[in-house]
């Protein structure tokens, strides 16, 4: 039998005849429900809901002073409330008084919620328990309003607790952080938590890293430490390149000293690793001008590890027959600085992306290094040059045809991440001159030119793009994706939807929420997650010039035909934050619908 009473401190809300009826008696407190529980002659009071998932705890057992709630057996201390399963949580737990023959307890809340859930995040973040990481998203982001926090600590826990180093788990968090801007207002708690459940997933296991020291007092300057750190990468030596990365830092390099350091050893080698190394440097720097420079040290030497490890293209045939791209490539090398010289009195007036990209996704790889270096002697600048392969690499998925191997999409995947990541770093070091040297990352450029030409295949045939009708009627609905993206072999229809929408007016902000909510829906993919943010990070460099609309609208089609060839997937991982949701708002899970 439930009995119900009004809000106060200690206050009368049984006899113990009641609960001594039954053993376990449920007392209705301002529409909370507590269970009373008669063992060994005391009485205990505990919230009613598992804090697993919401079951009745007096339709459990007790035994030994431990309450075991029958759905999933988790087990709780009677006096404390406390879990002896992490993964349930402690239960709220209340002072009994017995008062000639009746009881009183204080239902007074013992603890902020939302302080709880930022401990419970760490909690789930070292035991990789994706309901728990679910449930503190929500309470931090949908009541506290709080972003930053969560992130912050899936961050400084991912950077310290996977020896392997930064992975894709971090880079995940850092694009759905990235994302959060354009997605609907119920969906940023979400997104948080599929990043930091990946951060988990991804340390799970592993053993922490700790943080070498650096070099004692007198150590070289930023030029020296930075070539040592090249050459320590050169000989796969991760050590002595963490100890140059933490002594640059300690001796005061700022963002793009640090930047420029790293970015360079991540080109000396053409496309190392098919481009993770350098798309992780730029989400840890993107990470970094979130929650600040105070994590540089943790964050940026985490990058070494890839960097050491690469496969490096030097290595690829694909890269070395039936034509050699890596001389193509070093011949290139060898004339950028001159290039760059011989443009510089025309910067901003370069007016050749167009042309440029047509020969990018031609078949003729030393006609594309000369285009290049053409582009460089005519005033482009670095980021003009590396937003045009960007561009290019994204023509490479809108055009890419299903009659490919599905396992195709990644090689178009990893080449417009890569250029995506060259283009941003870019924009990082604008106006950053290195002692007496260029740029180095602009090699990247180059590098992400081949990668194109190598995908040529994907192309062949080409998919047919969505071309603007000229109708100018009024604005169109949002195209019925989620219907679409239900089933399997929906890429043009995807594409063409969401192409047709923006040339007829459609919204682009509306769109890209949409977009993030599909993504957000399935279960978690690596590079659809990377496509999608790199996507809306080239649609808001794209939209805000007036003479690139197209190229704009056409980066979204082609990461809507991306996220259309994964889906649907099994949305697991969003049952379990439906769950969490669910009891969030103090649904009954247990009851059917």
């Amino acid at each position: 039998m439930t009995t119900e009473v009004a809000a106060g401190a200690f206050q009368r809300i049984a006899s113990v005849a009641e609960v001594k009826e039954t053993g376990l008696h449920t007392v209705q407190v301002n529409g909370h429900v507590i269970v009373l529980v008669d063992h060994e002659d005391e009485i205990y009071a505990l919230d009613n809901r598992c804090p697993h998932m919401g079951f009745p705890l007096d339709r459990g057992s007790v035994h030994d002073g431990i309450l075991t709630c029958h759905w999933h057996h988790a087990r709780f201390d009677l006096c404390t409330g406390g879990s002896f399963d992490l993964w349930a949580d402690d239960t709220p737990s209340f002072p009994v008084e017995v008062r000639n023959g009746d009881v009183f307890v204080d239902v007074t809340p013992r603890h902020d919620p939302v302080e709880h859930q930022r401990h419970r995040l760490d909690v789930g973040l070292e035991r990789n328990l994706s309901l728990v990481v679910a449930k503190a998203a929500i309470t931090m982001v949908d009541e506290a309003g709080d972003t930053l926090s969560p992130f912050a600590a899936g961050l400084e826990f991912g950077a310290r607790y996977r020896m392997e180093g930064w992975g894709q788990g971090l880079t995940m968090l850092t694009c759905f952080q990235n994302l959060l801007p354009s997605l609907g207002r119920e969906d940023r708690a979400r997104a948080l938590a599929h990043g930091l459940a990946a951060v988990a997933a991804d340390s799970a296991g592993s053993s922490p890293r700790f943080l070498v020291t650096p070099l004692p007092d007198g150590s070289p300057d930023l030029k020296t430490l930075k070539q040592w750190f090249r050459r320590f990468i050169l000989v796969r030596d991760a050590e002595g390149a963490e100890r140059c990365i933490i002594t640059a830092l300690r001796s005061g390099a700022g963002p793009q000293e640090m930047a420029d350091m790293l970015f360079s050893a991540a080109t000396d080698f053409r496309y190392i690793d098919v481009g993770h190394p350098l798309d992780f440097t730029n989400k840890a720097f993107e990470s970094l001008d979130i929650v600040g420079w105070e994590q540089a040290e943790a964050v940026l030497t985490s990058l070494v590890p890839g960097y050491a490890s690469a496969r490096r293209m030097e290595e690829s045939n694909a890269w070395r027959n039936p034509i050699d791209l890596i001389d193509v490539l070093g011949d290139a090398r060898a004339q950028i600085a001159a290039a760059l010289a011989a443009g510089q009195g025309q910067r901003g007036s370069w007016a050749g992306r167009a042309g440029l990209v047509e020969v990018l996704l031609r078949d003729d790889p030393h006609a594309i290094a000369e285009a290049l270096l053409a582009a460089l002697r005519s005033g482009a600048s670095e980021v003009e040059l590396a937003g045009a392969v960007t561009y290019a690499a994204a023509l490479r998925i809108a055009r890419f045809h299903t009659s490919n191997e599905f396992g195709d999409w990644d090689t178009a995947l990893h080449t417009f991440t890569f250029a995506n990541a060259v283009h941003q770093g870019l924009r990082r070091l604008k106006g950053y001159a290195p002692p007496d040297e260029y740029q180095l990352l602009l090699r990247g450029v180059f590098d992400a030119a081949m990668s194109i030409y190598l995908d040529r295949f994907l192309n062949i045939p080409a998919a047919r793009l969505p071309a603007a009708n000229g109708t100018n009627g009024s604005a169109p609905g949002l195209p019925a994706l989620d219907d679409m993206l239900d089933q399997q072999q929906q890429v043009n229809e995807a594409g063409n939807a969401v192409g047709r929408y923006l040339f007829e007016g459609g919204g682009a902000e509306a769109l890209r929420a949409e977009l993030g909510a599909l993504l957000l829906r399935e279960d978690r993919n690596f590079h659809t997650i990377q496509c999608i943010e790199a996507a809306f990070r080239q649609h808001d460099l794209l939209s805000a010039d007036p003479d690139s609309q197209e190229e704009a609208v056409l980066v979204l089609v082609a990461a809507a035909r991306y996220l259309a060839a994964h889906a649907p997937t099994m949305r697991a991982q969003g049952q379990t934050f439906g769950i969490a949701r669910r009891l969030h708002r103090n649904e009954k899970l247990f009851e059917g619908e």
